[in-house]
């Protein structure tokens, strides 16, 4: 009986043995391949993605942001106010270099920063604290303020904007391009809800008054 039993521990013992030897292995994740274009072309890869890939897909959002953003007014702009009923005010008013206009009456109004709605809206508020009864506003933009065009043109500079500009047609206001410019896209500065921003544009891009157009010079 007694060596039944030590029969009987030793089997066990040998089949613990077994299994801890034969313990099954967890699979490690295979380490990443580095994908060629030679991959890419035969099996669908994902294409490397390359240092000017990623500079596109920065300014590709700020250029969406430069194009889609309303006219706000600021230096420069001649505007025509007209209040309603009140010939002594509705006139035309120059947007000063502190972004405001004098109106009489109320005084100083800013401008800067505003779109015309805004404006006439700000305007109907100053009227409506004692001066006027229920004033009723409307400002429209009578001269829109200048852009400039610098860089590889025939001659950079200041000039008069003209609504429906494009890119292109700034660019052959100032002269043309220089033999070294760069054709292809345009840096356009303009300034968005108060901060400066810039974007490369392609020549049909429309032109904003205030702009700065830089035409770059091409490398060969």
């Amino acid at each position: 009986m007694r060596f039944r039993l030590v029969f009987g521990l030793l089997v066990a013992a040998l089949s613990l043995s077994a299994c801890a030897r034969h313990a099954p292995r967890v699979a490690e994740a295979p380490a990443p391949v580095a994908r060629s274009n030679l991959d890419v072309m035969m099996y669908g890869a994902p294409a490397p993605v390359s240092e000017a890939t990623r500079r596109a897909e920065v300014v590709v959002p700020v250029a969406a942001t430069i194009e889609n953003q309303p006219y706000t007014l600021d230096s420069g702009d001649k505007l025509r106010v007209v209040v309603f009923g009140q010939e002594a005010l509705s006139n035309t008013y120059l947007v000063d270099a502190d972004g405001r206009i004098a109106l009489p009456l109320i005084g100083a109004v800013a401008a800067r920063g505003l779109t015309t709605p805004q404006l006439s809206s700000a305007i109907a508020t100053r009227l409506a604290r004692g001066f006027i009864r229920d004033p009723s506003v409307a400002v429209e933009i009578d001269t829109y303020r200048p852009f400039f065009v610098l860089g590889e043109v025939t001659f950079p500079g200041q000039y008069p904007y003209v609504p429906g500009m494009t890119a292109e047609s700034a660019v052959a206001i100032a002269g043309g391009f220089t033999p070294r410019a760069f054709k292809d896209t345009v840096e356009v500065s303009r300034k968005v809800r108060g901060a400066n921003v810039r974007a490369d544009l392609p020549l049909r891009a429309p032109v904003r008054p205030g702009d700065t157009i830089t035409v770059s010079e091409r490398w060969f």
